[in-house]
């Protein structure tokens, strides 16, 4: 298996990269950020990434995450 790169929300076509300034500079949360930039709310699938970037401050990820089914 090839390896693997996470490292924007494909819904929006927006890097992470670009996504974790905005949420730095305005204090966000997750919930903010997907309110303001619109990334975590469609499909979801970078909700998790989105949220490790808030805590690490990673923009790549090289693993597949997944939303614990309890949150």
């Amino acid at each position: 298996m090839p390896p693997v790169l996470v490292a924007m929300c494909v819904c929006r076509r927006v890097p992470f990269a670009s996504l974790l300034p905005l949420a730095r500079a305005g204090g966000w949360g997750l919930d903010q950020l997907v309110a303001a930039t619109g990334c975590g709310g469609a499909c979801g699938l970078c909700r998790p990434y989105l949220r490790r970037m808030l805590v690490t401050g990673e923009t790549e990820f090289r693993e597949l995450l997944r939303e614990d089914v309890a949150e």
